[in-house]
């Protein structure tokens, strides 16, 4: 992986990172207890209580994906970044471009699913 191609996966992961601190904060808000006498119907309660329960799970992720992208960034200088976990073979610079935080390449990441 070039020096040009390792900056541009940088400024990616840098530009995610401050898209999922935002994120976080908003489903931080969203995922806030319901309390049992607030004026919303039986209905809308559950409803609210629903959608409680996928803002929690799209928050963990988020959590869970900020932390691989904080690891990739200090990870980037290192002449192992880019490389597979599995087969030490080169992930590739597209994968590498949409999901820098990826340790494996697409046929092991395939394997591992």
């Amino acid at each position: 992986m070039t020096k040009q191609e390792k900056q541009t996966i940088k400024e990616k992961i840098e530009d995610d990172i401050k898209l999922l601190k935002a994120q976080i904060i908003d489903l931080e808000t969203k995922v806030k207890p319901i309390s049992p006498d607030c004026g919303l119907g039986r209905l809308t309660r559950l409803e609210a209580m629903g959608e409680q329960h996928v803002n929690n799970k799209v928050l963990d992720e988020a959590r869970m994906r900020l932390t691989r992208l904080s690891n990739a960034l200090q990870r980037i200088d290192k002449p192992m970044f880019g490389i597979c976990i599995e087969c030490e073979e080169s992930i590739g610079i597209g994968r590498m471009s949409v999901r820098p935080e990826s340790v494996r390449c697409v046929e092991c990441a395939a394997l591992q699913q």
